[in-house]
């Protein structure tokens, strides 16, 4: 079933419905969240208010959009504000890293150091260049997705992807060298 049909049937009262939405959406979700936060414990409880919240403004939800995109907003905005409550708090990021590795994407590639040096220097970026990239790389939005998703203009995201790629290539050449 498409997510339209399910989000049909689900203002609909199907309960079901809405749980396969949830299967379908809450895994990439809590993926992103995983390496936007950098602890399991913060990005499942984003994860499971961005699904409440799915829930609960699923009949504001404009169907001309794909639904993916309405989710990753949604998703967006609640991982911002938690980096925001927790650099109140904290002022710094902490990194659980077994868990942000049990998070990555299976990888095909037998290197998994790479994969590891890559883990760390995403944690060490700007968390709005994390964002645009991984949305990007990892989530496989389009330029005109994430803008939706972000609210930010497709310019604007293309500069964070590039200065992203360029951050990451100076610390994945430093962490070589080191």
């Amino acid at each position: 079933m498409t997510d339209a049909t399910l989000v049909l049937a689900a203002l609909d009262g199907d309960r079901a419905a809405f749980a396969t939405l949830v299967d379908r959406h809450a895994p990439p979700c809590l993926r992103f969240a995983t390496r936007m936060l950098g602890n399991i414990h913060d990005a499942e409880e984003v994860t499971q208010d961005t699904m409440m919240r799915v829930h609960r403004w699923l009949s504001r939800y404009d169907t001309t959009q794909s639904f993916r995109t309405w989710v990753m907003s949604i998703h967006v905005n609640r991982c911002r504000t938690a980096l925001l409550q927790r650099g109140r708090r904290t002022r710094r990021i902490v990194l659980d890293e077994p868990v942000v590795l049990l998070a990555s994407v299976p990888s095909t590639s037998a290197n998994t150091d790479l994969r590891d040096a890559i883990e760390r220097a995403l944690a060490q970026i700007e968390p709005m260049q994390r964002e645009a990239f991984l949305l990007r790389h990892v989530e496989q939005l389009t330029y005109d997705e994430m803008a939706s998703a972000t609210t930010a203009g497709v310019s604007a995201l293309k500069m964070r992807v590039q200065r992203a790629c360029e951050r990451l290539q100076v610390i994945l050449a430093e962490d070589r060298h080191a």
